[in-house]
């Protein structure tokens, strides 16, 4: 009796699916964009917000923004670039020690530049969200009402598109980043309504 042949075929494994994205490396530059659109959009919404609970002047209120994007943006590159300078000292340091070093892993070193250009670049376009919009709007009651939807939209989207780049969940983001920024306009706008009232 003949013996059946047997063939083995091997099915070659996708090599899409071989390749893991690695997100770690994508959080330097993640944390940095995220965390500056966000800081910008609450930052200069809640002052503005703070300037609308005492004073009704358009101008007053965007000129103060203009100056808090421009000290933002400064503070917040300043900041990531000695935070991540000090990160890559640590780093260095510790690949100096070791005996055998790999090929691999200088590149996957902090960039201070490149997180400093992209937490300023990120906090300007944040706080152009409520700047531009109440830019144009002369009725007081209305403008703070276009800062607040404005801001909430912003809030959103920023929350989304950080949890879609680093595969998490959106909802759980997005309901994160809004209710810390209502939370921020809501105090400034209360404490300083009532830290107007009582010096008028």
């Amino acid at each position: 009796m003949a013996t059946p042949n047997h063939v083995q075929i091997t099915i070659p494994k996708n090599e899409v699916d071989q390749e893991e994205v690695d997100y770690s490396e994508r959080a330097q530059w993640l944390r940095a964009a995220v965390l500056g659109a966000t800081d910008g959009l609450v930052s200069i919404a809640s002052l503005m917000m703070g300037v609308g609970a005492v004073k009704d002047d358009v101008k007053a209120m965007i000129l103060t923004a203009f100056a808090g994007l421009i000290a933002g943006a400064c503070s917040m590159a300043i900041g990531e670039f000695v935070s991540v300078y000090a990160q890559l000292d640590i780093e260095v340091a510790q690949m100096k020690r070791k005996t055998h070093e790999e090929e691999g892993e200088k590149e996957k070193l902090p960039n201070p530049i490149q997180a400093a250009m992209a937490s300023a670049l990120a906090f300007s376009l944040g706080a152009m969200v409520p700047l531009l919009a109440a830019a144009f709007i002369t009725n007081h009651k209305v403008r703070l009402g276009v800062v607040v939807a404005a801001t909430t939209v912003g809030l959103v989207g920023f929350g989304g598109v950080g949890a879609v780049l680093g595969k998490t969940r959106v909802a759980r983001s997005c309901s994160r980043v809004l209710i810390g920024g209502w939370m921020a306009m809501t105090i400034t706008f209360s404490l300083t309504k009532l830290l107007g009232s009582k010096m008028v």
